[in-house]
């Protein structure tokens, strides 16, 4: 094989995989503060009592699970301008990883709510709190507890899923590698250390998880 390593091209256009970075990480951090926004206000439709309320929350959990990223980020980035909504790619990039993970998290909350028992809701009516604090304090933050792990890694897996936004032009760190390899032709090079970052993006916010779990999820053993 008479290929030549060199990384030289990509270490001097470190400063772009760096913004890159820094997009990725902002789309990431957006869209799953929609995400969980999404996720919290359809629990609370999903275990309504009523059929109407119930019926968009399901069908919506249904479609965005079963389509691909690719083609929802299109049909949002498309779909918007028909109605005369014309969003920058940034925007449309997070909007459509905030729909995707709600529908996700809508699923993995609900497990949480539903391990709640009876009778401690039955207990926070009975001590004449209002319907609010009671889905607030006694369903919603042991049922985040709970279903933490799952929530998270999802939250990371839809951080990985921001590379499927250059497909938009939405500036990400997939965006960032693809303009230094259409220039450099250094593909092996450039991609290899795209995925070295990805690992430590992904490394990054699992620690930043694991801290917050510490700090908010933790309950006293004694």
């Amino acid at each position: 094989m008479g290929y030549r390593f060199d990384f030289g091209a990509v270490f001097d256009r470190a400063p772009e995989l760096f913004w890159g970075s820094l997009g990725t990480l902002g789309l990431a951090f957006a869209g799953m503060l929609l995400a969980l926004v999404i996720g919290i206000l359809g629990v609370a439709a999903r275990t309504s009592k009523t059929a109407w309320v119930r019926a968009p929350v399901i069908a919506f959990v249904e479609v965005v699970r079963n389509t691909p990223f690719l083609v929802q980020i299109f049909f949002i980035y498309f779909a918007l301008p028909l109605m005369d909504i014309r969003l920058n790619p940034t925007v449309t990039a997070i909007i459509a990883l905030g729909i995707n993970g709600g529908a996700y998290a809508i699923e993995i909350i609900r497990g949480g709510v539903e391990s709640i028992s009876k009778g401690q809701i039955e207990a926070g009516f009975a001590l004449g709190l209002h319907k609010t604090d009671v889905f607030r304090l006694i369903v919603l933050k042991p049922a985040l507890r709970a279903i933490y792990p799952s929530l998270t890694s999802q939250f990371v897996m839809l951080t990985l899923t921001t590379s499927v936004c250059t497909s938009i032009a939405a500036y990400e760190l997939t965006s960032a590698a693809q303009r230094i390899e259409s220039d450099t032709f250094r593909s092996f090079e450039v991609y290899f250390t795209v995925t070295a970052i990805y690992l430590v993006i992904s490394s990054l916010m699992m620690g930043i998880f694991a801290l917050i779990s510490r700090s908010y999820f933790n309950y006293p053993t004694r």
